[in-house]
């Protein structure tokens, strides 16, 4: 009965371990779909802890950011971590879901913060101007407030007129849907670069203009417009203007971004109510918001309605210097007709630079420029250029009596204001009485240490400014400083709206016009450089609140800077503005040049939605993996939920018993001329199309880039063989080996004594053991970078403990001067790189190959100080030619 017994029990045991084919293909499969889930968690941690880096360098970067960015990066941050949440779920089912209601609530207080309910917006949707105060610039905006309270002083004239309000904005965004429509076409076109903006610019104004106005509104307007018809009688033509909340400010002034309408037809004031509108996305009105920090809303756009001024002669007066905020000196532009070509910067303006005196205002110094063409209103609607006669080109705009009187008109309002500077817009009309059309605070720069030649209102030349050359060629001479400072970079003509597209970050702009439409491009520029324009234009403004140098009214500059070229391909210039010197090449380090520009949106409403929102994404807390705290409910911040998400994954993957069993029958012998039994395993992709069916494979088959990058490291050169072994190493050995079971031959399963690559066309998975070492390598080289990533564990030896360790930490500097991030926890070494591109992968995997095969067995020998480094020499020695021989491989492969 004992051998019929024996044989029974053989049968059970075969049967018993006949391969199944379904649970072995199951098992496949969860080898599959592991290996996917840890590439997917992996690549949502690089784009995670990359946009965690971009947010942190927004808020100290000197470079702009809007609301976009701020809501892309804590949606992107969001929906990556959540992605990990769910990945280390399916890697350990059961285990980490209370993850998902921690990152619920840390999303849904980002969500608060970014969107929050807007407050309801009351109060009437039209309203007169003459009702209006300062303090009413939250609902009417501050032009149109500021118009009512200047109508309030004594001697002082404005339009009439009604302003549409914030209410009435609000309504119009709200009606069917409008406000929805413009934040999913922003969401949808948002681009980069200045064509992205303008392409997004235009798709959102069309949407505006096409909308239909809300019939309370409609019904409104043409009420308020038939009131100021019958007012100021018939042939009435009104001027349409932006008076969006925070225009007019000191240091946000929104000068000349937003538009306006002038000689309309009140028929057409809806359509043009929603032409100023639309401008609240003009290109230029965006790239300003975002220069400033500001969202979009911040600014709702109220909208004044004045009756056209019969307009002799207009223009711009400043009661103190916009660039020395210790200089009170006035200053005067003014051209014939309408004020428009001093605003815009299209025009040269007359010009007078008036004292205070102890007896009232007296002209300094007035500049007189010839005149040939004035804005007027068109016989229809909108303006129109028209030859001036001989007589009126060739006089001033203003007499001197008509410069004193505006003069104290303008201080009288600088006095209503609490003595604050201020910049205002007025017209001179036929009955000889200045009306003003706008007033606001004039922003002032601190003033240069010392006087500057060229610095004031009218062009100068630079003097005996030789010394600020700095050995340079002198390209220009002159012209008005409408912004100080210095700024070196290429020259790049701007003369059309398509020539920005191209402009360089840091470059020289060089525009005939000093028109508004060029503000997008000065977040960019080094500095500025226009032929005509003065310092009270638009363009000028922004410049100063942007702190870009500017050089304005500087004829010829275009032909003078267009010729120069300091060899090929170097058309680099300095600009001087405080000197009034453009230079050829780049100065050597002037002051203002090597001074870092402070960012402007510091402290804007941007930046604080982004610090607020980084408080929630950015801090990491969760540090010590081994402490009671490392769990998910402790997860404060999404930073955290990375950190956790990864180290589990991780010990999930690699930490031994957490894997599945191998499929046996999956399992292929690579046949290959080495020493060594290794199996395949094929999860898909990882051989070539037409393999062979059958038990073994050739390494001719294998189509998996990182196992042949892998075996190449290991093969390139063969093992030396075991170090010689003083007594006592092998005393050493023999009593480890006695000592410590887990050494024991019988503690092998069935498959530790083979060598197994689990492999796909991009991804793979090698465990080994070699005597008593043990190791995994695991790497995917796709062409995702953020999904890459090559990863090694090592340990095992049959040395004492205090050699193994030694051998490990050896392994780590050699793995951290490549790059790679390790920990070494006793003999162990465990070593990552991620989002990598797939050749760099691929190189580490030549590496670990190597050192995988040549430091097996270097544990018995670390005690020996000079046999550990003889040892050292030749694996650095090994790794070199292998570098040597991928470049030289690289070569050919490229050439």
């Amino acid at each position: 009965m004992g051998p019929l017994r024996r044989l029974l029990r053989a049968l059970a045991g075969l049967l018993r371990d006949a391969p199944d084919p379904a649970r072995e293909a199951a098992l496949l499969q969860a080898h599959r779909e592991r290996c996917l889930n840890f590439r997917v968690l992996l690549a949502a941690n690089n784009r995670a802890l990359g946009t965690m880096g971009a947010m942190e360098e927004a808020l100290v970067a000197p470079r702009p950011f809007g609301m976009d960015f701020v809501r892309a990066s804590c949606t992107a941050v969001s929906a990556d971590v959540l992605r990990m949440a769910q990945a280390l779920c399916a890697l350990a089912p059961g285990k980490y879901e209370a993850l998902f209601p921690r990152h619920a609530a840390i999303a849904g207080r980002l969500e608060a913060l970014l969107d929050p309910p807007r407050p309801p917006v009351s109060g009437p949707l039209v309203q007169p101007l003459a009702a209006l105060r300062a303090a009413d610039a939250p609902r009417a905006g501050g032009k149109a407030a500021m118009l009512g309270e200047l109508g309030t002083l004594p001697g002082v004239r404005v339009p009439g007129g009604f302003v549409v309000t914030v209410a009435g904005f609000e309504a119009f965004m709200a009606h069917q849907g409008l406000r929805r429509e413009l934040a999913r076409l922003a969401q949808a076109r948002a681009g980069a670069g200045l064509d992205g903006l303008y392409s997004l610019s235009a798709a959102l104004q069309q949407c505006i203009v096409a909308a239909p106005l809300p019939a309370a509104l409609e019904e409104a307007l043409a009420a308020a417009a038939a009131g100021l018809k019958a007012a100021c009688g018939p042939g009435l033509r009104l001027a349409v203007r932006s008076s969006a909340v925070g225009e007019d400010a000191a240091q946000t002034s929104f000068a000349g971004q937003y538009r306006s309408e002038l000689n309309v037809h009140p028929e057409s004031l809806a359509d043009v109510y929603r032409d100023v509108v639309a401008s609240l996305y003009g290109a230029t009105a965006m790239a300003y918001r975002l220069g400033r920090g500001l969202r979009d809303e911040d600014v709702p756009m109220a909208v004044a309605v004045l009756p056209m001024v019969r307009s002799l002669c207009g223009g711009v007066i400043y009661t103190a210097n916009p660039l020395d905020a210790g200089d009170r000196t006035l200053t005067v532009s003014a051209v014939h007709g309408l004020p428009k070509a001093v605003v815009d910067g299209s025009d040269a303006a007359d010009t007078w630079l008036v004292g205070r005196g102890p007896e009232g205002p007296e002209l300094l110094r007035a500049e007189h420029v010839a005149q040939e063409t004035a804005y007027m209103p068109g016989a229809g609607e909108g303006l129109e250029r028209r030859a001036l006669d001989a007589a009126t080109a060739g006089r001033p705009a203003l007499e001197p009596e008509a410069v004193l009187a505006l003069a104290r008109l303008a201080l009288a309002v600088e006095a209503h204001c609490d003595g604050g500077p201020q910049d205002i817009e007025w017209a001179l009309e036929p009955d000889g009485r200045f009306t003003l059309l706008q007033a606001r605070p004039l922003g002032q720069l601190a003033g240069p240490e010392a006087p500057a030649v060229g610095s004031g209102a009218v062009p100068t030349g630079a003097g005996d400014a030789a010394d600020a050359t700095g050995g340079l060629p002198v390209l220009y001479r002159g012209g008005v400083t409408a912004s100080p400072g210095a700024g070196c970079g290429p020259v790049c003509l701007v003369r059309r709206p398509a020539d920005a597209l191209g402009f360089p970050e840091g470059g020289v702009l060089l525009a005939p016009l000093a028109l508004p439409e060029w503000a997008p491009l000065l977040s960019r520029a080094a500095a500025l450089v226009c032929e005509r324009g003065g310092v009270t234009g638009h363009l000028a403004t922004v410049a100063r609140e942007f702190g870009v140098p500017a050089l304005f009214a500087c004829a010829g500059a275009v032909a003078a800077l267009g010729a120069w070229s300091g060899g090929p391909g170097e058309n680099v210039v300095t600009v001087d503005a405080d000197a009034a010197l453009i230079l050829g090449g780049r100065r050597a380090a002037p002051a203002r040049e090597a001074a870092p520009r402070r960012s402007p949106i510091e402290g804007s409403p941007v930046h604080r939605a982004l610090t607020q929102a980084a408080a929630l994404v950015v801090p990491l807390r969760l540090l010590d993996p081994a402490g009671g705290d490392f769990r998910p409910e402790a997860c404060a911040t999404l930073h955290d939920m990375t950190r956790f998400c990864h180290e589990k994954a991780v010990a999930e993957m690699f930490e031994p018993g957490n894997a599945p069993p191998l499929p046996a029958s999956a399992a292929r012998r690579l046949v290959c001329q080495v020493p060594m039994q290794y199996w395949v395993v094929d999860l898909g992709g990882g051989l070539a199309p037409g393999t062979a069916p059958g038990p073994t494979v050739a390494l001719a088959d294998i189509a998996c880039a990182p196992m042949l990058a892998l075996w190449r490291g290991m093969t390139v050169a063969p093992w030396a063989g075991p170090p010689p072994v003083n007594a006592r190493g092998f005393f050493s050995v023999l009593a480890e080996a006695t000592a410590n079971p887990d050494l024991e031959a019988a503690a092998r399963s069935r498959f530790s004594d083979r060598n197994y690559f689990m492999i796909s066309q991009t991804f793979c998975n090698l465990h080994s053991r070699f005597g008593f070492h043990f190791s995994i390598v695991e790497a995917e080289a796709g062409q995702d970078p953020a999904a890459n990533y090559a990863s090694l564990r090592f340990n095992g030896g049959a040395a004492d403990r205090t050699r193994r360790e030694l051998r490990a930490r050896f392994i780590a500097g050699l793995l951290e001067e490549r790059g790679m991030r390790v920990d070494v926890t006793g003999d162990a070494v465990a070593a990552r790189a991620e989002g990598l591109e797939a050749g760099r992968i691929l190189e580490l995997l030549a590496v670990l190959g190597y050192l995988v095969i040549h430091t097996r067995q270097l544990d018995m020998i670390m005690a020996d100080p000079a046999e550990a480094a003889r040892r050292e020499r030749a694996v650095r020695d090994g790794l070199a030619a292998l570098a040597a021989e991928s470049r030289q491989e690289s070569a050919l492969r490229f050439a």
